[in-house]
């Protein structure tokens, strides 16, 4: 708990100046790459052929698995998905490093993009419809979405304003994926986006639950309840969910578990709310994180003002 004197904690920039500063080298530059690759698919539409994810295509063409994240086809998706990196990458960037948010990106693209293929092959058995095969899917949402969840585990309390709406940072994730799933069913082309978005959630959930590496313990995942995956879930859906999600829990930790059960009965057994402690001081040093580097812009603000003052006086 923080005192009452302490600052308040760091939110989302909302002043005009503050949104065209602070963004970092690596956002800029794949926000560069997003523009680019979106200006030579507008200027040659064949090379969607080789760039986007086509299912009946990925053998051989088999870096479409990677490309097709960064293939915005649209305008408007090119400016959401270059705004949303640069936005969501200055809020994460400082709390995880460029190293550490480079793989994450690289993975949930990847990721995502198998599982969509997958799923485009097993729907067209199904269905026996040629157009599971051959629809050109592509887009950055999925990485957005699993940067979105990025910014649930580690901000999950930051308290944000959408005109008259106020929520928490923990639910956007969740009210990302409801509202495109109800916006699809009344808009039929955005039906292509939905896989993509959905499976960029669940499996950026899924490396930081069990995979990430936390420098300051050694140790991989995040094991506290509060990003347990019935988190992105109303309270009365929990007791349901909670069972389905402890198989998939058991496959992915349980060996790692038992082994670290045998080290604790020859060392000693782990303190009682351990994994909430340490989630809570992951948090705090997030917030931390994000507070010192607001101070630092406002004092560099504070700096160039005044010697711009000095330099009006001399005049």
């Amino acid at each position: 708990m923080m005192s009452g004197s302490s600052p308040p904690p760091p939110s989302l920039p909302a002043g005009g100046g503050s949104f065209f500063r602070g963004y970092t080298k690596l956002c800029k530059g794949l926000a560069v790459i997003l523009l680019l690759v979106h200006l030579v698919v507008q200027l040659f539409p064949s090379a969607v052929t080789y760039l986007a994810l086509i299912p009946a295509r990925t053998i051989p063409f088999a870096w479409n698995l990677i490309t097709a994240g960064y293939v915005e086809q649209t305008i408007p998706g090119a400016i959401i998905s270059i705004i949303g990196l640069l936005l969501f990458g200055k809020l994460l960037e400082p709390l995880w490093g460029s190293k550490e948010l480079s793989k994450f990106i690289f993975i949930v693209n990847f990721s995502t993009s198998a599982c969509v293929f997958i799923t485009a092959i097993v729907l067209y058995y199904i269905t026996q419809q040629e157009i599971y095969l051959y629809t050109p899917l592509s887009g950055f949402y999925g990485v957005l979405s699993g940067l979105l969840v990025g910014i649930k585990q580690l901000l999950p309390d930051q308290e944000l304003n959408l005109f008259v709406l106020k929520f928490k940072a923990k639910w956007i994730p969740s009210l990302v994926a409801l509202i495109s799933i109800v916006v699809s069913f009344f808009i039929k082309d955005l039906m292509s986006y939905l896989p993509v978005l959905l499976f960029g959630i669940y499996m950026s959930w899924i490396y930081l639950r069990y995979f990430q590496k936390r420098v300051e313990t050694g140790l991989k995942g995040d094991p506290s309840e509060e990003f347990s995956f019935s988190s992105f879930f109303p309270e009365f859906l929990r007791p349901i969910l909670d069972p389905i999600a402890s198989i998939l829990h058991r496959l992915l930790c349980g060996r790692s578990e038992r082994s670290d059960a045998r080290g604790q009965t020859l060392d000693s057994s782990p303190l009682p709310g351990s994994d909430s402690i340490e989630a809570n001081r992951r948090r705090e040093r997030g917030q931390r994180a994000l507070e010192q580097r607001l101070a630092e812009k406002l004092a560099a603000v504070r700096n160039s003002e005044g010697t711009s003052l000095d330099a009006a006086d001399k005049v």
